[in-house]
């Protein structure tokens, strides 16, 4: 058996095309859908984040502000531009990069997010709506993640979903999402990290398993049994001195030999990643449609 690669960028491309018609709708009707980004510090990853995601916004029709603050900016400085975003009309979603230069600040800009702009879904109050069920901004990677599955015709309804990975990011809103009574849903979720025991035993029981643990290779092909969907969401800087950058990317799956086991995975890259920017466009757009229903 050869897996069925999910694809995540041909997945990404259709629904950043029926994004773009929601933006259209929306302009029609005098609403163009913006998003503040505030980058704190030069970290080359969160650079290249950004530019990303600017660039997905402009393909989408989607206004974007950016505000570029120092490494050593300091918290007033930062809670004063996130202050300022949740007070501009033409912002409907507000994203701070994480992580920030001061780990300590990060909760604290968290929670200083207008819930009603916070497209990231890290705000607690969204946090706790997640968790009951109710509407509300959906963390991205997770939302991706469901999408990805739906899309694909994997059912998650009754079956068993192993987690492997327990953050705040992926794991824990993974696991309750995939739980819930919903189309998106209704799965037996057990979520597995670096403190479980026989971590194996978990995953060969898994009819879909679910690797975010950070760390390459975590999942091999002894761990799964035949036929098993495998999404990775992990990506890892791996030396690699054949490469023009010395590196290469590796998700947390050994990919090579589980796709020779697995009915269908994800790669890394290609895979989640796209999901992921695609689902904060999905929310943006989310959070500019409800100002008219309030209206």
């Amino acid at each position: 058996m050869t897996a069925r690669i999910l694809d995540g960028n041909q997945i990404a491309r259709e629904m950043r095309g029926e994004i773009r018609q929601r933006v259209e709708t929306l302009k029609e009707r005098g609403v163009v859908p913006g998003l503040g980004v505030l980058l704190v510090g030069d970290d080359p990853a969160s650079r290249s984040y950004v530019t990303a995601k600017e660039r997905a916004c402009e393909q989408a029709g989607i206004y974007s502000s950016e505000i570029r603050l120092s490494a050593d900016a300091t918290l007033a400085e930062i809670l004063a531009v996130v202050n300022d975003f949740n007070r501009d009309a033409r912002i409907h979603g507000i994203l701070v990069q994480l992580p920030l230069p001061d780990g300590k600040m990060e909760q604290t800009v968290l929670e200083a997010i207008d819930p009603a702009k916070d497209v990231d879904g890290f705000h607690p109050v969204n946090v706790g709506k997640m968790m009951l069920g109710l509407p509300t901004f959906l963390p991205c990677t997770p939302h991706g993640i469901l999408h990805i599955l739906k899309r694909s015709g994997i059912e998650t309804s009754g079956r068993h979903v192993v987690v492997v990975g327990r953050s705040n990011i992926v794991g824990r809103p993974l696991a309750n999402m995939l739980s819930q009574k919903s189309a998106f849903g209704d799965a037996t979720v057990t979520i597995c990290h670096t403190r479980t025991r026989n971590l194996s035993d978990f995953t060969r029981s898994a009819d879909i398993l679910i690797a975010a643990a950070g760390r390459p290779n975590t999942i091999t092909s002894d761990m799964l049994r035949e036929g098993a969907v495998v999404i990775d969401v992990g990506v890892n800087r791996v030396e690699d001195a054949t490469r023009e950058r010395g590196y290469r990317l590796t998700g947390d799956v050994d990919f090579e030999a589980v796709k020779e086991k697995a009915s269908a995975i994800t790669p890394v890259p290609g895979g989640v990643g796209p999901m992921t920017i695609t689902m904060l466009l999905y929310n943006t757009v989310e959070s500019a449609e409800r100002t008219l229903v309030e209206t």
